[in-house]
């Protein structure tokens, strides 16, 4: 009783204490130069975790004691500690950190600042992503960052891009990046995987010193992609966004209308008793609009040492060309936890997905150029108009372009996880080393079916044979396992002010495989399929890191890899990869120090040697022998036993090896209202793996993976960005990026023979095996091959009448030349961001100049044979490119079709609201995409990636609505 009652007394001799010493305070946050109110800036009590936030106006409240030290945060602002003292209100004002030196980017096996970057990188967060019904991730980067060029070549729904940074540099192997997906190196193939609205930033390692502590796998650069977490001791907060959209074609190919072809008929002297009496748009018969769909539910949880974000995604697209459909279902989560008062850091992500594809025959827009406008899309065949030979049969070219859509189902599942789980241990008798260990997977299993009704196919109605049917799966495995030390400490009043040192091991295993099933079409029965054989690679390797800064403002880098690959045999399975970097802060001398003009000013140099094994295969140095499939089996009395055939091979097969130097500047200007970057770089490639011809009877094949040839690439890089015009209402941000660069081909033959023409490629239609395309020394690879052609006094092609170039007065192969190539001389984009109150507006625009295609429609169709002299009693379509040039028969390597395609294209335009409720965020958004193009090429889109224009799905021009909600 007694110790009760000393309680109760003292509770309430401390209560009063308690209630008066505690006290609300609110106040508002600004920005000092604008006064514009800054949302979420973060309001804690200095040495605890108690804490708030400002809402959309800046306002906050929260519980305090006098003497209590109040810390005021926020990104891009320098931080405030204020002290307590009784304040019934406390307004503060942020000053913006302009110098932004201190912005973390991740790099390989850890992350650094901008400032003490040394290598050549660019980072875009997703302020700065392009916007719209967007399903590809690599769509976010285009006319993004200097150096990087994205080409979407089709508008199928769905449909992925080529990434090109600085170029590549390989003939035959992998030029396309390495992409890291939070710490795991992607197996290749689509990123549809991924969720776009869940990454948080891209950062795009370009030169050696970036890219060399990925050794082996980074001579076409590195893209880490960063997905979104949540926030440590964050409230929970729900957010569903929905975009809706719709997509049309912005302009069709010409061919000969109805009435055209007629009269051409009549023109030439032909029989028009086999055309028809329709008026039939084929191309407006196969394409429709293309709408869709994207939602995405989100819910994030922050917890005292961790938090908690999922998301869930569904988007649905239909696309331009009839029966085309896209479908992807998505999870992410991503959980972090800290243990052991913060020495140990736990990271768990999980990207699960579940896409549906419907791919329509393709095939179907060659058909829609070339099939007779004069008959009508319903006829004779199984309901469809369609030319028959004299079996009755429709086994003639082309067929109804309505029929290959609407008889054809070819249906593909894809179920793809991505995750891995990091774990970060600081040591808690050295807190400055750390420990990372990674252990992730990628895993996707595939399976689909494709049938084709017997009216789409080449079997007569009546004959009983049964319609085509195939089915196919596959898996794609992708194991990951690595782990680094890293040893990072400052040191002050020291000539050594800061080193950075970083240890470790990487493995990765891949493994493929695959099977198809055919039903054969006289029996109904489908055939048995001989066991698959896997593709299977092994990487491993070793890797160290060192930086260094002397005096707050000399850093020196040197990185070290060496990778071992199965591709290769003993003697040639390892290489080293060293790399070399130096950065100067000249705008921390004395000199610069004060200056009012120059806010920041860093130069940098790099060197490093970095490598290329992807050239498909397992073992391309081991010779091996391989089963024929049922098509070539021996046959003993009522048995049939599978043959077997040696394959070739090359024991002496190595690594591709790209030496690169790289010079930059990084610099910011009037409190760095302007700032961006200058780069300089050479890269040689040698020991090219490339699939060339080899000596006859010397191996088992004629052509071989051999490392054969050398390249040069060279080019500057600009990036700029600037905030013209800034107030307490209005602020206009504008970036821009221009690139020129240049690929030459340098040694192509072991024997450096100067009477070899070169390696063709770049197949086109209009002929059986015919290409158009070369890779020859001195010049572009990819550059096309043709003949010059002569015009007469008007400029008009001369039929078959080509420059002799050689003056033998005969014109055969010798007389082509090599003329532009499909990639482009420089590139550009630009983007302008406006926010007005709570109106916002940005647009992208980008471009690229020097580029050239092949107009392989008018190559193929654009003569007179192509229309007139068809196989049966029938007649074709074709370009209208007929009527202007006269020609009567193929002229394909002409260098009339090579035409000049550069252009610009206003990418992106967005306008957006945003509504602050009190306790929900609004969010309307108003998204045009591909909304203009300028160009002088005649063909559909001058953005075509290898540089030959040839049925082409095309892309459409997209409106969408988007609408944001957040608790």
């Amino acid at each position: 009783m007694k110790r009760n009652t000393k309680s109760l007394l003292f509770f309430m001799l401390i209560f009063p204490v308690f209630i008066f010493g505690q006290n609300t305070l609110k106040g508002k946050v600004i920005e000092q130069s604008t006064s514009i109110p800054l949302p979420g800036v973060n309001v804690v009590i200095k040495g605890t975790t108690t804490g708030t936030s400002t809402d959309f106006d800046g306002n906050y409240q929260i519980d305090v004691q006098n003497g209590d030290v109040i810390v005021f945060t926020y990104i891009g602002y320098q931080a405030q500690e204020i002290t307590y003292v009784g304040q019934a209100t406390l307004n503060v004002q942020l000053i913006e950190d302009t110098s932004q030196l201190d912005e973390v980017v991740i790099i390989g096996y850890g992350a650094t600042t901008i400032k003490d970057a040394t290598g050549s990188l660019d980072r875009i967060d997703s302020e700065e992503f392009n916007r719209g019904a967007i399903v590809s991730p690599e769509n976010l980067l285009a006319g993004k960052s200097a150096g990087v060029r994205i080409t979407t070549s089709s508008g199928s729904p769905g449909a992925g891009a080529e990434i090109r940074i600085r170029n590549g540099g390989s003939l035959s192997a992998n030029n396309s990046p390495l992409i890291v997906v939070d710490g795991i190196p992607l197996s290749g193939g689509s990123l549809n995987a991924i969720n776009p609205n869940e990454i948080e930033s891209y950062t795009v390692l370009k030169d050696a010193s970036a890219t060399a502590i990925y050794g082996s796998r980074a001579t076409a650069g590195v893209v880490i992609i960063t997905t979104k977490k949540g926030k440590t001791k964050a409230p929970l907060k729900v957010e569903y966004d929905i975009q809706a959209s719709f997509g049309k074609i912005i302009d069709k190919i010409d061919v000969l209308s109805a009435s055209q072809l007629r009269q051409y008929v009549i023109d030439n002297g032909e029989d028009p008793s086999f055309l028809g009496n329709a008026n039939t748009d084929w191309q407006d018969e196969i394409y429709e609009t293309a709408e869709g769909a994207i939602h995405n539910l989100t819910l994030t949880k922050g917890f005292k040492n961790g938090s908690l974000r999922t998301n869930y995604n569904l988007s649905n697209q239909n696309g331009l060309l009839m029966t085309s459909q896209y479908r992807r279902n998505a999870i992410n989560i991503n959980f972090e936890h800290r243990f052991l008062e913060d020495h140990l850091k736990v990271n768990v992500t999980s990207k699960g997905s579940l896409v549906d594809n419907r791919f329509a025959n393709e095939g179907a827009i060659g058909s829609a150029l070339f099939f007779d406008p004069t008959q009508p899309v319903e006829g004779n065949y199984g309901g469809y108009f369609e030319f028959e030979d004299a079996d009755g049969v429709a086994n003639l070219a082309p067929r109804n372009p309505v029929s290959l859509l609407e008889l054809n189902d070819n249906r593909q599942r894809a179920k793809r996880n991505i995750s891995n789980i990091q774990l970060d241990y600081k040591f808690h008798f050295l807190p400055e080393l750390r420990l990372n260990v990674n252990a992730g997977f990628d895993y996707e299993e595939y399976d689909g079916r494709y049938f084709s009704d017997g009216r789409a196919g080449f079997n007569n109605l009546n004959s009983g044979q049964f319609p085509s049917l195939g089915t196919y799966n596959g898996i794609n495995k992708n194991r990951l396992l690595d782990f680094y030390l890293n040893y990072k400490e400052d040191f002050e009043g020291s000539l050594l002010s800061g080193i950075d040192m970083t240890a470790g091991h990487t493995y990765q295993r891949f493994y493929n495989i695959g099977d198809s099933r055919n039903r054969n079409t006289a029996t109904g029965a489908f055939e048995v399929p001989l066991a698959p054989i896997p593709f299977q690679l092994i990487l491993e390797s070793y890797f160290a890191r060192a930086n260094f800064t002397l005096d707050k403002k000399y850093i020196f880098t040197a990185t070290y890899r060496r990778d071992i690959s199965s591709r290769f045999s003993k003697e040639n399975r390892n290489a080293d990869f060293p790399s070399a970097a130096f950065s100067w802060l000249a705008s921390d001398e004395d000199f610069l120090k004060d200056s009012k003009v120059i806010s920041n000013l860093k130069l940098r140099l790099s060197w490093g040697v970095t490598g290329q094994q992807d050239i498909g295969g397992s073992f391309p140095y081991l010779g091996v022998y391989s089963r024929g499939d049922i098509r070539s089996q021996y046959q003993f009395g009522q048995n049939f036993i599978p043959t077997i055939r040696p394959e070739g091979y090359n024991e002496d097969i190595k690594w591709e090896e790209a030496t690169m130097y790289n010079a930059g500047i990084d610099y910011g200007l009037f409190d760095n209202k302007i700032s961006g970057t200058l780069d300089f770089y050479y890269r040689k490639n040698k020991d090219l793996l490339q699939y060339s011809q080899v000596p006859g009877g010397s191996n088992l094949e004629n052509f071989l993976d051999q490392n054969v040839g050398e390249t040069v690439s060279r080019g500057i890089e600009i990036g700029l960005n600037a905030t013209p015009f800034k107030s307490k209402d209005f602020t206009w941000d504008v970036s821009a990026n221009f690139t020129l660069s240049d690929v030459e081909i340098t040694k192509l033959t072991l024997t450096d023979d100067p009477n070899f023409p070169g390696q063709p490629l770049g197949g086109i239609s209009g002929g059986v095996g015919n290409t158009i395309q070369i890779n020859a020394l001195n010049a572009e690879p990819g550059s096309f091959y043709v003949y010059k052609q002569v015009v007469d006094t008007n400029g008009n092609p001369l039929e078959g009448v080509y420059v002799d170039l050689n003056g033998d007065n005969v014109i055969n192969d010798s007389d082509k030349y090599r003329f532009q190539s499909g990639t482009p001389d420089a590139f550009f984009g630009f983007t302008s961001s406006m926010n007005y109150k709570n109106f916002d507006f940005n647009f992208t625009l980008r471009g690229s100049l020097g580029n050239y295609m092949y107009n392989n429609f008018r190559s193929a169709n654009g003569y007179g044979q192509a229309i007139l002299n068809q196989i049966g009693d029938y007649y074709g379509n074709g370009s209208v490119d007929v009527l202007n040039t006269g020609f009567e028969n193929n002229q394909q390597f002409s260098d009339l079709y090579v035409e000049n395609a550069s252009f610009m294209k206003l990418d992106n335009v967005s306008l957006g609201y945003t509504v602050p409720f009190e306790k929900v965020t609004f969010r309307a958004t108003l998204i045009a995409q591909n909304v203009f193009t300028v160009t002088n090429y005649s063909g559909l889109d001058p953005e075509i990636s290898g540089g030959i224009d040839n049925n082409i799905y095309p892309k459409p021009r997209t409106y969408s609505l988007g609408l944001n909600f957040a608790f």
